[in-house]
């Protein structure tokens, strides 16, 4: 098959296009020919050599995919060959072929193309397992997504409307905050202009959000524990801004505020299969509503990848850049 290898640690050129050895689905894995996948934060890092996969895991770029089961190991019993799937990877998916845990695989929802649904996989596990299982967001809560144009915060705004909460969003740019409230998003901060921290206690009447969905890190921690209401909760999901931050720590304490971070990518397989079907019980029911939709920017030839990669630094997409074979 062929396969995205990055020939040596650096920037977007690295990424060439190689033939390779077909994966072998292992007893409790599934094989899947790859339809589409989608560009991550994450396989930039790997890029660079700063993410290595998992022990074990494809060494090729690609944390999720969709596409149809070509072969099934020996202890799989819910797919067979020929279901049309998509799923959350450890690694591999910018290929023609990824070998899968059963665990981490998903139906197609209803109504979303076998190709958009590689659009799918990576954020919703990521959103629902940080937002909804671990920091317990709930009807009637405030929300704030930083990089609300992003593909984690097109489907954050999108699940946490169905869900009935009012959602702050924060982006770069009038087009990516005008994108954001058509989708939903309630109150839309221009990071760029605006002091979001003023601005979020304007809205909320001096209190603060609940929940923060940060992927900025070290710069933010100060502002965003100041943007958290009693009982806030701030999950931290990225460093676009780096690692390290000052805090003071009174604010947490009179607050009784708390601070979380996750990745999904180095959980084990137990801890995301059970992600996967929570997301499954839970986020597919509001795809198949069309409540939730697809929000995919461009799609790239998998031959193209270092354009590709070049676009998501960028910074200019907005939702999604899936890869296609």
């Amino acid at each position: 098959m062929k396969a995205v290898v990055i020939t040596a640690p650096g920037g977007p050129e690295v990424l060439q296009l190689q033939q390779v050895d077909d994966p072998k689905a292992q007893d409790d894995e599934v094989l899947i020919r790859v339809e589409a996948t989608a560009l991550n934060r994450a396989d930039t890092l790997q890029r660079k050599g700063l993410h290595p996969p998992p022990k074990g895991s494809s060494q090729y770029p690609g944390l999720e995919c969709s596409g149809t089961v070509e072969a099934v190991g020996k202890s799989v019993t819910r797919w067979k060959v020929g279901d049309q799937v998509c799923a959350l990877l450890s690694g591999g998916g910018y290929a023609e072929k990824v070998a899968v845990p059963a665990g981490q695989v998903l139906p197609v929802p209803p109504g979303v193309t076998l190709k958009d649904a590689a659009s799918f996989p990576e954020v919703a596990c990521t959103v629902w397992s940080t937002v909804f299982m671990m920091s317990r967001l709930s009807a009637g809560e405030t929300f704030l997504i930083h990089g609300g144009s992003s593909g984690i915060g097109t489907f954050a705004i999108q699940m946490a409307k169905y869900q009935g909460v009012k959602v702050f969003v924060t982006a770069g740019n009038e087009e990516k905050l005008a994108y954001c409230k058509d989708i939903g998003a309630d109150v839309c901060i221009n990071y760029k202009t605006e002091d979001f921290v003023a601005r979020v206690k304007e809205e909320t009447g001096g209190k603060g959000v609940d929940v923060i969905l940060d992927n900025v890190g070290g710069p933010y921690l100060q502002r965003n524990i100041d943007s958290l209401n009693v009982d806030g909760r701030l999950f931290v999901i990225g460093f676009m801004g780096g690692t390290v931050g000052q805090v003071n720590l009174g604010g947490l304490l009179a607050r009784r505020l708390t601070v979380q971070a996750a990745g999904l990518r180095n959980r084990s397989l137990e801890n995301k299969a059970h992600i996967v079907s929570d997301v499954e019980k839970n986020v597919w029911p509001a795809i198949t509503a069309g409540k939730v939709k697809p929000v995919v920017y461009k799609y790239v030839p998998l031959s193209e990848a270092a354009e590709a990669h070049k676009l998501m630094e960028s910074s200019e997409h907005i939702g999604k850049i899936l890869l296609v074979p």
